[in-house]
């Protein structure tokens, strides 16, 4: 058995997988809290997801029906991005600042004036620096909280953190690494110089950790920990990754020709690429996936996030929410939202808020205004998906994920939205199974092929499969060209 983790904003999940009869036997998650302030603090006690794993684990194993000592090894997928420094002892010196964390936009900017603007990020990191990526964390943290700064024994993110409560080893690798800010994406490196523009007074081969290839183990759950989860000795762990990555390898896109788009608390669009890709538009990630390769990527911060906050906001559950979507016609009557009440990353607007417009006596009904956010959002996705160029113009299928990919309405929305067929895993929470795939590869490596692995947990439903419908394309790109000159009048 192989256990996959997915510590995301809103909760850990944790799934048992059974490689050899290719289905998940149980799955289980626990909520976290997130810390939310003035000026886009978002922050998490790390402790939480610690709490959340062991309740996770404990039921997810109870609903599989097995013994924890069939438990072979353990992935861990994670939230990009976030900073979780710690002191001598271990110990978290502050609250973990998360992905979606843009009280740091001026230390970002700062950053990337004094590494030579856009052109010298990426001759020396391969990507641009955005807000909201590890290294404007750092800088922060020096700035505003000098007394725990001076207590930062080391440097991870957060799927390293749960590797290193599970193991006691301190390692990364280029996956989520690549979204930190002082890593070359391009040679899988760190950058020690640039890490001394953010930290001069860090150390780097102290505080960052031991880089290890996506195939190699993180290290063994610890004897004492292992014990008290009822696991038997030497259980693997394997390197892990960012959620992306995780979620990549969850829908089986580890090869080109796919695009796997998330419809999660943010929005993310990626395909894979067996070479560094430079793209013409910095928005573009040039991250490492955590299977070799690389998996450039956008990532747009408003998705689920965003339609919830409308959904609560009429006192709507999903279902509901749903039936009002379906209700209004496509293009809100107008109404167009630009929904970045989190800021936003594609298009780079970290300090923007929500807007909705075009609002008259006869269009301002809850159906529109529900319509309206998730097209709008899904619109964002777009938006990203051009940004990427030829990797995702000549993709043959998009596989769809997150939680917002369960809505028949927004499928549909999403194929006539970007001209593409549309389909789910059966799995759409895809992180989690990524991260199970991930750990069968690392302890079965080399005699199993990851593709292997992929072909017998990645199931795709075909209840799902959705085709634009030409007609709905054509509505579509009024709505589109309403919502791209929306943001052209609004910040440019």
């Amino acid at each position: 058995m192989y256990i996959g983790v997915d510590c995301g904003t809103q909760s850990t999940k944790v799934v048992v997988v059974d490689v050899d009869a290719g289905r998940i036997l149980g799955e289980a998650s626990r909520p976290h809290r997130l810390d939310a302030g003035d000026g886009g603090r978002r922050e998490q006690a790390p402790a939480d997801w610690i709490a959340a794993f062991r309740g996770a684990f404990r039921e997810a194993v109870e609903r599989a029906g097995i013994d924890a000592r069939a438990i072979r090894a353990i992935g861990v997928s994670g939230q990009q991005h976030g900073l979780v420094a710690l002191d001598a002892t271990g110990e978290p010196v502050h609250p973990a600042k998360l992905w979606c964390d843009t009280e740091t936009a001026d230390h970002n900017a700062a950053l990337v004036e004094r590494l030579g603007g856009e052109a010298g990020c990426l001759d020396r990191l391969g990507l641009v620096l955005q807000t909201g990526y590890t290294a404007s964390k750092l800088a922060w943290l020096r700035d505003t909280r000098p007394e725990a700064y001076r207590r930062i024994d080391s440097l991870l993110l957060p799927h390293d953190y749960l590797n290193f409560w599970l193991t006691g080893e301190r390692v990364a690798e280029a996956g989520d690494a690549s979204g930190t800010g002082y890593f070359d994406t391009r040679t899988r490196r760190w950058r020690e110089d640039v890490l001394a523009e953010i930290a001069p007074e860090l150390d780097p081969p102290r505080v960052l950790p031991r880089l290890i290839e996506a195939h190699e183990p993180a290290g063994t759950v610890r004897p004492e920990l292992a014990a008290d989860l009822g696991l038997a000795e030497d259980v693997v762990v394997s390197s892990g990754g960012g959620d992306n990555m995780m979620g990549a390898i969850g829908t089986g896109n580890i090869a080109p020709g796919l695009v796997t788009l998330s419809l999660g608390t943010s929005g993310t669009v990626c395909a894979y690429s067996p070479e560094p890709v430079i793209a013409d538009d910095a928005q573009v990630a040039n991250f490492c996936a955590s299977h070799g390769g690389w998996l450039p990527l956008i990532c747009t911060m408003n998705v689920t996030s965003a339609t919830t906050r409308v959904r609560e906001l009429f006192g709507l559950d999903l279902a509901a929410f749903g039936e009002q979507v379906a209700s209004a016609p496509i293009g809100a009557e107008g109404v167009t939202v630009l929904p970045f009440f989190n800021g936003e990353r594609v298009p780079t607007l970290p300090q923007a808020t929500g807007s909705f417009l075009g609002l008259t006596s006869v269009n301002t009904t809850q159906a529109n205004l529900c319509r309206a956010v998730v097209e709008s959002a899904t619109f964002g996705l777009r938006y990203g998906l051009e940004r990427l160029g030829d990797l995702a113009a000549g993709a043959s299928q998009i596989r769809l994920i997150g939680g917002g990919a369960k809505s028949p309405v927004w499928r549909q929305m999403v194929a006539d939205i970007t001209g593409t067929p549309v389909i789910c895993p059966e799995v759409t929470d895809a992180a989690a199974l990524g991260a199970a795939l991930q750990a069968a590869w690392c302890e079965r490596y080399p005699d199993t092929p990851l593709e292997d692995l992929c072909a017998r947990l990645v199931h795709l439903d075909e209840g799902t499969h959705t085709e634009p419908e030409p007609d709905r394309i054509t509505a579509y790109h009024g709505a589109y060209g309403r919502y791209r000159q929306a943001l052209a009048d609004h910040y440019t």
